[in-house]
This record gives structure tokens, C-alpha cells and sequence, in this order.
């Protein structure tokens, strides 16, 4: 009886997509042809090949030999620059590859003024009107024991070579094709000593204006064994989002940007959104998208910032007013992080290519490559989106207005679910730019994202309160 009830919902929500959109009654539950072929065409035995070539530099310690063809930062660098020009020239001259390069000054675990390079491969968007960015990186760099240690043999194979391949292998796939908005695909090093290059490249993209509307961040994405737990898991994978956003708690001070922050921060919490920042609404974006293209996977939503003592490169972005997340595997085996090569009571530590789960990787950088061919190719998110408060009433009004980027629309979708639920349940197309629901706005959780013919869909954007 309980499945036959669950099945009478399902349909009834089928049925309520189908009789609001005749045209796109499809657009929720079918694949995109191209991009499910970008999909599978990532490649387990690339991935494999690249990590297993990061590896074979020795070292990719930040502080490491830059000066050698074949071993240290330097070398490795240098290779994935190579790599992706070569991906480059297939891409009809709409992908440059480029060295973001700077110096960090001595400090922390930097003891010396040291040059860094972030590797950056630009696919341009087509849309000369639509300025969005969509980044995704992994980080190059690796270590043992003692960060300090440049001269080890630091094999990094997991973390976070196995976060550089996805990176790199959706890059080579996606440098055919060609999209509205702009995708990054970017390796960067001093992570380990304290996310240095993502952070000057963060601060690059707030100084100079960029578009970023999303960032996602690999790191630790290659194993499938779960040291503490012994359980073997393949077919799930976490991504980490922040709350409250990460800018407006560092805003401080009586300036114009604190009192955006505080405003931002009360809009969440007096509205019940502690859940629906823009980074949780990616999060459900990744989860819906990915596991509409990628077989055998499961993303986990964990609403946290990042694991505990740990940190990523995603915190960069954020702390720019950047959204972003990141992911990883859903098991740590930490005998193979920040380890010294060594074995001790028959325990083999070290982060070594063999203990990678390629297939693994595989699955992950599927899940990436399909959100970033949806977002890129999705009309921009509405703007101005609101909730009327002018009156009371047990049915929700919404209002909102077309983007100032891009092309238009072909309609929007009215995300609905209950309070409670960590997933949109309901969508509902509508045409124009304001519409009311028999539902109280008391009751449920509502968000508007734009779509286009085809079904692409933008990232949603939760209402504010307004008169």
C-alpha cells in the first residue's frame, strides 16, 4: 500500500509538470543528447595516465625544484600547461591556456618569497552578452609528514593529483564543444601550504570584476576505501556547502559592504534560509544535475564549510563572495594522506597511484563535466527575486526580472518544497515575471531559476521579502 501511495505522487507530480509546460514537459527527467555523450566520454584510463604522470615527477611539493625538466613543482607545472594546449587546439581558438603567475612572499609555510603559477585553460563563451564564469579546480601541489619537507618523495596520487585529473580530462573533452558562458579549467598549487594560489586567483576575479557564478573545487576524489570503517564505497560522493556565506561574516566595520553583509545575513536567518545560501543551492543543483547523467552515483549533501581541522580551495572563492563547494570521497583513508612513504605493522602509508579508485574518479569527473555543460549552456539567473509580504494570505506571490546578461529565457521554474526537506520537490513552469501559487509562503521554501528551450536550467535564486 505504502508503494502504491509513493507511486500516485510521483505521477501526480509528473502530471502537474506535463500540463504547465507542453512544450518542455520533458525537461526534468530527460538527458541532453550532447551533453550525456561529453559524459561518456570521460575516460577512466586518461584519468589514470595523468595521475600516474603527476606522480612520477617525485615531488609536487610548493616549495620544491622548479629548475628540473622531470622532477619537482616546476616540471609538473610546466606538463600541465602542455596537456592542456594540447586540448587547446582542437578547440577552434575558443580555449587559451595560460600561466596565472605571482609571487608569494615569505610567511606561514612559505619560507622564502617563493613564484607560483596557477594553470589556467579559458574556454570562452560564445555569448559576447554573457559575461558568466564557471570555474573547476584541483590543486597540484602534494606533501608528506612535515609540509616543510620539499625534497621527500611526495606522490600526491589522491590528494590531490586524482582532483588535477578531473580538471584536466573534462577539459579535454569539453574543449570541443562550445558554450554561451565561459568555463575555467584550472590546476593550482599551494594548497597544502595555505590555498596560496587559489587565493590570489580569487582575489584576481573580485579586483577585476569576474562573473564567477559558481566555482567547484576537487580535492581528495580518488579513493573509495574508508580507513576507520573498513566499508568500500564507489558510488557516493560528498560536496560540502556553507550556510551563512562566507563574505558577509568577514565583513566587519561601519562601511557599505558590512551593511550589505548584515542585511544578507538577516534576509537567511529571519526568512528561515540558513539552508538556501548560494552555495546550498549548488549543491542541490550538482545533485540533481549529476545524478540525471552519472550511473551509480549518489551525492552526498553535507552542510558544512569543509571536514573538520581541514580546509580547501573552494574557501578562497567564498571568501571573495564567490559561490562555491567542494567535493570529496565519501571515505578517507588518512594511512594515505600527508604521510611519509613508510610501512609499519604491515600497513603500507603513503599516497600512492596504487591505492587510487580510477573508476572512481571516472564517475566524478562525469558529475562535474554535466553540471558545468548545464550551467554554461542555461540561460543566466533571474534577478530581483522576491517574495510579496505586503499583505496577509495563505497563497505565495513571486516576482522577479529577466537577466541583464545573456539571452532571454524561454520561462522559469517555481521551485517548491517543505521546510524540512533538504530537496526541491516540486517544479512549476511559468511564462512572465510574476506569478501566485495556492501554497503559503509560511509553510514551504520557494526559489526561481530561469530555463531555456532545450531544458537548461539555471542556478536558483531564493526570494527576498518585499512589499
Amino acid at each position: 500500500m505504502f508503494y502504491k501511495l509513493l507511486r500516485m505522487k510521483y505521477l501526480k507530480l509528473l502530471i502537474l509538470i506535463t500540463l504547465a509546460l507542453p512544450t518542455l514537459a520533458q525537461t526534468t527527467i530527460r538527458q541532453d543528447a550532447k551533453i550525456k555523450s561529453m559524459v561518456d566520454e570521460v575516460s577512466s584510463k586518461n584519468i589514470e595516465a595523468i595521475v600516474r604522470k603527476l606522480v612520477s615527477f617525485k615531488t609536487r611539493n610548493t616549495l620544491s625544484d622548479t629548475s628540473s625538466k622531470t622532477e619537482g613543482i616546476g616540471a609538473a607545472r610546466n606538463w600541465i600547461k602542455s596537456e592542456m594546449e594540447r586540448y587547446a587546439a582542437v578547440s577552434n581558438g575558443r580555449m587559451k591556456v595560460e600561466f596565472d603567475s605571482f609571487v608569494q612572499p615569505a610567511g606561514g609555510r612559505i619560507d622564502k618569497p617563493t613564484v607560483l603559477k596557477n594553470v589556467l585553460a579559458i574556454l570562452k563563451g560564445t555569448d559576447p552578452t554573457d559575461t558568466r564564469i564557471y570555474v573547476v579546480s584541483g590543486h597540484y601541489d602534494s606533501r608528506v609528514t612535515d609540509v616543510m619537507n620539499a625534497n621527500a618523495v611526495e606522490p600526491g596520487a589522491v590528494d590531490d593529483a586524482s582532483g588535477t585529473a578531473v580538471s584536466m580530462e573534462i577539459c579535454r573533452v569539453m574543449a570541443k564543444s562550445s558554450f554561451p558562458a565561459t568555463i575555467i579549467f584550472m590546476t593550482v598549487p599551494g594548497e597544502e601550504q595555505g590555498l596560496n594560489g587559489s587565493a590570489h586567483i580569487a582575489k584576481r576575479a573580485k579586483d577585476e570584476h569576474w562573473n564567477v557564478d559558481a566555482m567547484l573545487n576537487n580535492d581528495i576524489v580518488g579513493n573509495t576505501h574508508g580507513m576507520d570503517n573498513d566499508l568500500k564505497d564507489n558510488t557516493h560522493v560528498r560536496v560540502f556547502s556553507e550556510g551563512i556565506p562566507t563574505i558577509d561574516l568577514a565583513a566587519k566595520g561601519d562601511t557599505l559592504a558590512a551593511k550589505r553583509a548584515a542585511a544578507a545575513i538577516s534576509a537567511l536567518i529571519n526568512n528561515g534560509g540558513e539552508t538556501d545560501s548560494p552555495s546550498r543551492q549548488l549543491a542541490r543543483y550538482i545533485k540533481e544535475t549529476a545524478e540525471r547523467y552519472v550511473e551509480q552515483l549518489d551525492v552526498k549533501l553535507i552542510y558544512r564549510r569543509d571536514r573538520f581541522l581541514r580546509g580547501g580551495d573552494q574557501s578562497s572563492f567564498q571568501q571573495q563572495g564567490f559561490t562555491a563547494v567542494r567535493f570529496t570521497e565519501m571515505n578517507e583513508d588518512f594511512t594515505h594522506q600527508h604521510q611519509d612513504l613508510r610501512t609499519e605493522n604491515g600497513i603500507q602509508y603513503g599516497d600512492l597511484p596504487e591505492f587510487a579508485d580510477y573508476n572512481y574518479i571516472q564517475k566524478v569527473a562525469r558529475m562535474n563535466l554535466s553540471v558545468l555543460a548545464n550551467l554554461a549552456s542555461a540561460p543566466a539567473s533571474p534577478i530581483n527575486v522576491g517574495v510579496t509580504t505586503s499583505g496577509l494570505t495563505n497563497n505565495t506571490t513571486l516576482k522577479w526580472e529577466d537577466p541583464k546578461i545573456g539571452r532571454k529565457p524561454a520561462g522559469y521554474y517555481i521551485l517548491m518544497r517543505e521546510t524540512t526537506s533538504p530537496y526541491w520537490e516540486k517544479k512549476i513552469f511559468v511564462t512572465g515575471n510574476e506569478t501566485t501559487l495556492g501554497y503559503s509562503k509560511d509553510n514551504y521554501f520557494f526559489a526561481v531559476q530561469s530555463v531555456d528551450a532545450e531544458g537548461h536550467e539555471s542556478l536558483p535564486v531564493f526570494p527576498k521579502p518585499v512589499r
